[in-house]
């Protein structure tokens, strides 16, 4: 298509309009258009009549109305600064996240050289954020998909880590990690009840991988409460236990770490005014 920066961008709002309201659908097509013509995004936004060509803008259209996501469409989202790659194998990085890892790198900080423990790493950002910002730390990423782990790789060498990834099951304690300590224990797991699936956007329940998403109505915590147990034996002491967590079940989500032995455990706020995170520390024995 040739065209100037900003028909193309109405073009590609237009074609979304019906899914988003009006300025979530003009920032998607900026993204979208900046990412497909390989130009900064602040270009499309300062020089909107220079005429440019560029090649795939319709069928871009299509996939966006279709309700893929933008991140999905253009291969990339960004998080905490860095790019990420991101597919239909990984959730898509989210913002009040990055508050996690910078609660988590304060509590990195505390140790000379961090052992770190990302538990369903998905497409690594919270793994590969505080490695970035950690150099001295030695950071370990685990999930049980190996397409997940297969992207988080590529994140972690797109952006110039060093990561141990490992391939196991959070819901089976983590065996494989049963010999090791970490200082750290951060996770981002499975916390939407199957019933809220309903009420969500197309674009999430349509091509986010739901192993990642959903968790069963009859136990939403049983990700915590399996990560808790296992850091019971790899955390070690005076180590840090970070969960981000549905807001509805934060409380119990704290009072379920407080049973499990953390009674150290602190509830924080995200971006939105949402309560969301949870910091517990291991005793000093």
């Amino acid at each position: 298509m040739e065209a100037t920066r900003g028909e193309i961008t109405a073009y590609i709002a237009a074609a979304i309009r019906r899914l988003y309201p009006e300025r979530e659908a003009r920032r998607i097509a900026i993204i979208a258009a900046a990412a497909l013509a390989d130009e900064p995004e602040a270009r499309f936004l300062a020089d909107p009549n220079h005429k440019i060509t560029v090649e795939g803008v319709e069928e871009c259209a299509a996939q966006l109305a279709a309700g893929r996501p933008v991140q999905y469409v253009t291969g990339r989202a960004e998080f905490c600064g860095l790019t990420f790659h991101v597919d239909e194998n990984v959730l898509i990085p989210r913002p009040e996240t990055e508050e996690l890892v910078g609660w988590a790198e304060l509590c990195a900080r505390t140790f000379e050289r961090p052992r770190i423990l990302d538990v369903g790493t998905g497409s690594g950002c919270i793994a590969v954020a505080l490695a970035a910002r950690l150099p001295d730390a030695e950071v370990t990423a685990m999930d049980i998909s190996h397409a997940a782990i297969g992207t988080a790789r590529r994140n972690a060498a797109m952006n110039g880590v060093d990561i141990r990834f490992v391939e196991d099951d959070a819901l089976k304690g983590i065996p494989s990690l049963a010999d090791r300590k970490f200082d750290i224990i951060v996770s981002n797991p499975p916390y939407i009840p199957y019933s809220e699936m309903a009420s969500m956007h197309v674009n999430v329940t349509r091509y986010e991988p739901h192993k990642a998403l959903f968790v069963d109505d009859a136990d939403p915590l049983a990700f915590y409460r399996a990560i808790a147990r296992a850091a019971r034996g790899i955390l070690a002491e005076g180590g840090f236990l970070l969960f981000e967590a549905h807001e509805a079940w934060v409380e119990r989500t704290a009072a379920m770490l407080r049973s499990e032995g953390f009674d150290d455990t602190e509830l924080r706020y995200d971006l939105f005014g949402k309560q969301r995170m949870t910091c517990s520390r291991q005793k000093r024995r």
